[in-house]
C-alpha cells in the first residue's frame, strides 16, 4: 500500500505547476447559514485532516455567502466560488461533477430518525410495518436526492422550496414527519430555533444505503487525487474513525438505533460504483431492519 500512496503523491507533485513545495492550494466551501449552523463542523474537521495527511500548503476558507447545497452544487459544477462541496450522492451528480468515493460519515447519512409534532406523535405509537408509515407524509426539499428515494418508496412526499421552510411546515401540520440524517438531527435542534411543539420521535428510523461524498469539479482531478490521498492515509492510520466516532458516538448512544424499528427502503438513485463492498468504509449502527 505504501507505494501505491507515494506514486499519487508523485502524480499529485506533476500536476502543480508552482511545485508542491511552493504552491498554495486554496480551497472554498459553502458558507454555512450562520455561525450557529453547526453542521458543517464535521466535513469541515474531515477536510482538514485530509490536507494535513497530505503534507501540502493549503487555505481552507468558506465562501464569501451563503450557499445552500442546491445552489452550491450548481457553482461547483460551473467552477465559480467553491471547488468543494459535501453532498448525498446520486447518479445525476456523479454525472455532473467528480465524487470522491470515501463516504465521509460511514453512510450514516442514510439513517433517519423522525421530528414531528407532539399534536401528531400518537399516530406513529401505532406503526408496525411499512405499509402503516406509507400513509404518512414526509416533508424533504425540492431538490433532494432523498426526495426521489422516498418517492420511489411510495411515500406522498411534501416538498418545500428551502432547508428552513421544511420546519415551518412541520409546525403547521401540514406534512406528518420530517425525516433527518442521524447526523444532523441533534444539532438541528439546538441551532434552528424549532417551535415548542416539534419532537424527536422515539421509536422509528428509516434506513436506505447512500454516501455523502466531496464532490470537485469534473476538471479538478489534481484536487481530487489530493482529497482521496489524504482521506486514504487517514483510514489507515485511525484517524478518520477517531475524528468519526469522537464527533458522533454520543449522537448514536442517545439515538438508540439498535432499540428502533428501522424500515429498510430501496434506493434507485444509488450509482453503481458505491464502494458497499469495502467494509471498512461504512458503519452499521443497528440489525434490527425491517422490510
Amino acid at each position: 500500500m505504501g507505494k501505491l500512496v507515494m506514486g499519487i503523491a508523485v502524480m499529485l507533485l506533476a500536476g502543480l505547476s508552482l511545485g508542491a513545495q511552493s504552491a498554495t492550494w486554496s480551497i472554498t466551501y459553502p458558507r454555512s447559514l450562520d455561525d450557529t449552523d453547526l453542521r458543517n463542523e464535521y466535513p469541515v474537521a474531515l477536510l482538514t485532516l485530509a490536507l494535513e495527511k497530505t503534507g501540502v500548503k493549503y487555505r481552507l476558507l468558506p465562501s464569501d455567502r451563503i450557499m445552500l447545497q442546491g445552489k452550491a452544487l450548481r457553482q461547483l459544477r460551473e467552477n465559480r466560488e467553491v471547488n468543494v462541496v459535501w453532498s448525498m450522492t446520486d447518479s445525476q451528480r456523479e454525472r455532473d461533477l467528480l465524487p470522491i468515493r470515501i463516504p465521509i460519515a460511514k453512510g450514516l447519512i442514510g439513517w433517519r430518525v423522525f421530528l414531528v409534532t407532539e399534536q401528531k406523535l400518537p399516530r406513529f405509537s401505532m406503526i408496525t410495518r411499512k405499509s402503516d408509515l406509507l400513509t404518512l407524509a414526509p416533508i424533504q426539499g425540492e431538490e433532494w436526492p432523498d426526495t426521489k428515494i422516498l418517492q420511489a418508496n411510495g411515500f406522498n412526499v411534501f416538498t418545500v422550496p428551502t432547508y428552513q421552510e421544511a420546519f415551518s411546515v412541520l409546525a403547521s401540520n401540514r406534512g406528518d414527519f420530517f425525516p433527518r440524517s442521524v447526523i444532523e438531527v441533534f444539532q438541528e435542534m439546538k441551532t434552528q430555533n424549532l417551535a415548542r411543539e416539534i419532537i424527536l420521535e422515539q421509536d422509528l428510523a428509516l434506513y436506505y444505503p447512500t454516501a455523502m461524498y466531496f464532490f470537485v469539479n469534473k476538471g479538478n482531478q489534481v484536487m481530487a487525487r489530493l482529497l482521496e490521498t489524504g482521506l486514504r492515509r487517514a483510514i489507515e492510520d485511525g484517524s478518520f474513525d477517531a475524528l468519526f466516532f469522537a464527533s458522533y458516538e454520543e449522537t448514536l448512544k442517545q439515538l438508540a438505533l439498535d432499540k428502533r424499528k428501522v424500515f429498510v427502503l430501496e434506493n434507485p438513485l444509488l450509482p453503481e460504483r458505491t464502494p458497499l463492498q469495502d467494509t471498512q468504509l461504512w458503519y452499521q449502527p443497528s440489525q434490527n431492519l425491517l422490510q
